[in-house]
């Protein structure tokens, strides 16, 4: 069977995986962007990762305009800060479902394609904080985590398919989820990282191409370009 270079990216519209899909793109990629927003990918699909159903007619519809995936990028989420007494049933919820959730969906529905061609690439993006914790972003954390380990489960179970399943647990990203006053931007915090600087979303972008494209020696692996917050 012939491997197409068509790829899934969720979280496409902006930040992170708006850069994945501009890096996969100029290797030759065709890539369907999944979000709740118009994207620059070239088949555009409104997507709501959290949703078993919706991921599910995405899956369909890529096939019919591009073809069967061999990446899929699950990169889609959000964040936030409160401390965990703030944190109500609809938040901590809303984490899990979005994050960890949408993970899961996007390899329910796209993995068995991949098997079927003995040959693909999924690659979820986790945190630094899900290995190295983070103050008062509990639910963020636990979700990202449990990333990790749906990873490193799954690429025991695809590995003799001929799919790979790795993770990129980005440190403090120079994206829009970090809002002007995020304590993240603080030149106190940015002092005490190695490269006294944020990671670019660019950069993040490059390791989860890496990922799909050259380390087909890896798997259940978390690559975390984080700046050196976690050594």
């Amino acid at each position: 069977m012939t491997v197409s270079k068509v790829a899934v990216v969720t979280g496409a519209a902006s930040g992170i995986g708006a850069c994945v899909v501009a890096e996969l793109q100029s290797r030759g990629w065709k890539v369907a962007g999944l979000d709740l927003k118009p994207t620059g990918a070239d088949l555009n699909i409104e997507c709501d990762v959290s949703d078993f159903e919706s991921v599910k007619k995405a899956r369909d519809l890529v096939i019919k305009e591009l073809g069967v995936a061999s990446a899929v990028a699950s990169v889609a989420g959000h964040y936030e800060i409160i401390p965990v007494v703030e944190i109500t049933e609809q938040k901590w919820q809303r984490m899990l479902h979005v994050h960890l959730g949408g993970a899961f969906n996007l390899a329910q529905v796209f993995l068995p394609d991949m098997v079927a061609q003995k040959s693909g690439a999924f690659v979820a993006v986790t945190s630094e904080l899900a290995i190295g914790g983070g103050d008062q972003d509990s639910h963020y954390a636990a979700a990202k985590g449990g990333i990790i380990g749906l990873v490193r489960s799954l690429a025991i179970e695809m590995a003799p398919h001929g799919v790979r399943i790795n993770a990129v647990a980005p440190g403090p990203t120079d994206t829009p989820l970090l809002t002007s006053d995020s304590p993240w931007r603080a030149p106190d915090y940015l002092a005490t990282l190695p490269i006294r600087r944020l990671a670019s979303p660019e950069e993040i972008a490059l390791t989860a191409a890496f990922l799909i494209e050259d380390a087909t020696f890896l798997v259940g692996e978390i690559i975390s370009p984080n700046s050196g917050a976690v050594i």
